[in-house]
């Protein structure tokens, strides 16, 4: 089972927009995924809704897409405090994530990316390398709320399919 993260806790935003089309592809090929979205949890805290959470969510997933949105150069802290609260030693290592950065930039939260990356490889978590930046993010998307950019489609796609196999 995969878990998509939505990485930010901001109603509304692109990020959960983008999970969604992630979980679309994945529906596509017949795969079985559930999206976390940062927006519908209290992270703050470790609590028997957070244990719930990361049992359903994180334990129980294979592989990992992070969709993330840039904040000031880097990734949500709501993102940081999820995976500080979580039993480290049971949900993270050894399993795969596959990274995606947003925002209505021009860099797509690269930095972001890279910074993410360097917390995901101390947890043990193998990062697949295309990770892909979705820059302009509010452009690309039409009023159903789905990229409409067939580059940018078909580049999703491909990263999806690299990391079946990943």
């Amino acid at each position: 089972m995969i878990t998509i993260i939505s990485g930010t806790n901001r109603q509304g935003s692109n990020t959960k927009k983008i999970a969604k089309q992630y979980s679309r592809f994945l529906k596509d090929r017949n795969v079985e995924n559930k999206i976390l979205a940062l927006d519908e949890y209290n992270v703050y805290e470790r609590n028997g809704i957070f244990e719930t959470m990361e049992n359903e969510f994180l334990k129980a997933a294979d592989k990992f897409i992070f969709v993330v949105a840039e904040y000031n150069g880097s990734f949500p802290g709501v993102l940081k405090m999820m995976i500080d609260n979580t039993d480290v030693k049971k949900v993270w290592p050894n399993k795969k994530a596959l990274l995606v950065g947003v925002s209505t930039g021009r860099a797509g939260n690269l930095r972001g990316l890279e910074h993410l990356t360097s917390s995901l490889m101390h947890l043990k978590i193998h990062v697949h390398p295309n990770r892909l930046p979705v820059s302009v993010v509010h452009t690309l998307l039409n009023e159903a709320e789905e990229i409409m950019d067939d580059a940018t489609l078909k580049t999703m796609n491909e990263q999806v399919d690299e990391f079946l196999v990943f």
